[in-house]
């Protein structure tokens, strides 16, 4: 196909030629036909088919925010004659990125990597991928697709935190529920067996006198959850990651954690940190404060990430319900609020020995 610039050259090229031949000029008619001969010679360098292989990978495909990734192309030419010109553009997010690649010989392989933006956290789809070849003169191009669009989630930042003391503390009364947390100390029903049971906790006495298979489910009383509300009225990089670094805490030391925002549930897990990684990714703003959610939640610790200090009197009012209340506070200006232990950040970095002095 023409670029512009081959566009451009054949309308002159034809304006040259009337007008050289309607004036009886030679010299125009020359002009004219050189710029016919190089797009023909532009035509004839682009016209061959390349025979490529090429290969583009994202790595990693997860990171947290402010991370290195990368994408790395790989060409290489299965074609009898070498190959030069070539231009690799890449969509990235709304951004296109290009690279110029060296010359291919006959059977050579190329290999070029280039950053991808991780400032910002969420999906960043990477692709397509286009092989443009083009003549030495910019005249005329031959594009390609190549390959699948991949995706780039940018997670949320951590740093390690302990788990708050009341989260460890044990519950006498035991379960209340068949959504306690699995586990192997306390019998609490009997089930039908479903795929995946461990055969140990077949109970055969009421499995032969049902004629259903039958298993003991057995639960861990001992872990109270804990349960993160992040306030997404306001929200900011720092309060996800301050969010995403308590409930990762939980989850990796083996407690139940459930995640919240005012607009309801964004994820339950016991051992999953990853799955609390993913959907925090992709919390955008909201429009309810975390009183509906502090209201839904009971029992364990609560930690709230919120920069309005009328949020954090609202979670005070539910401390008869939890036990223990965080509060970790992204805003400005001092705050205070009866039976809640403050946690005042303004960069994740100042997190942990925040935390730690509560």
């Amino acid at each position: 196909m023409l670029t512009p610039l081959g566009w451009g050259t054949l309308a002159g090229s034809v304006i040259l030629y009337a007008a050289g031949f309607a004036l009886g000029y030679p010299e125009p008619v020359v002009l004219a036909t050189g710029g016919v001969l190089a797009l023909a010679a532009a035509l004839a360098w682009t016209a061959p088919r390349p025979s490529l292989e090429v290969h583009r990978e994202v790595t990693p495909l997860k990171v947290p925010r402010g991370d290195a990734a990368v994408a790395v192309l790989h060409v290489r030419n299965l074609g009898r004659r070498g190959l030069s010109g070539l231009r690799a553009q890449d969509r990235i997010g709304t951004a296109e990125h290009t690279v110029d690649l060296p010359r291919l010989p006959r059977n050579a392989t190329r290999t070029v990597s280039y950053p991808l933006p991780t400032g910002v956290r969420g999906e960043i789809p990477v692709g397509p991928l286009l092989l443009v070849r083009a003549d030495p003169f910019g005249l005329t191009r031959r594009i390609r697709r190549y390959g699948q669009t991949a995706t780039l989630l940018v997670r949320p930042r951590t740093v390690a935190l302990p788990v708050p003391a009341s989260g460890k503390a044990h519950h006498l009364e035991g379960p209340t529920s068949d959504n306690a947390p699995s586990g192997t100390v306390t019998f609490h029903t009997l089930r039908e067996y479903v795929v995946g049971d461990d055969l140990r906790h077949v109970h055969w006495k009421s499995s032969a006198r049902t004629g259903t298979l039958m298993v003991r489910q057995l639960i861990d009383a001992s872990l109270p959850t804990t349960t993160v509300v992040l306030d997404t009225r306001h929200l900011t990089e720092l309060a996800v990651d301050a969010a995403a670094s308590a409930a990762v805490a939980a989850a990796r030391s083996g407690f139940p954690v459930r995640v919240l925002t005012g607009d309801g549930p964004l994820a339950e897990t016991k051992t999953d940190p990853e799955l609390l990684l993913d959907r925090l990714a992709l919390v955008g703003s909201g429009t309810s404060g975390v009183g509906e959610a502090v209201r839904l939640a009971r029992g364990g610790s609560l930690v709230v990430i919120t920069g309005d200090p009328a949020e954090a009197a609202r979670a005070a009012g539910a401390r008869r319900r939890f036990d223990r209340i965080i509060c970790v506070y992204v805003g400005t200006g001092p705050l205070s609020a009866p039976g809640v232990t403050v946690v005042p950040v303004t960069e994740l970095a100042a997190l942990p020995p925040a935390w730690g002095t509560r």
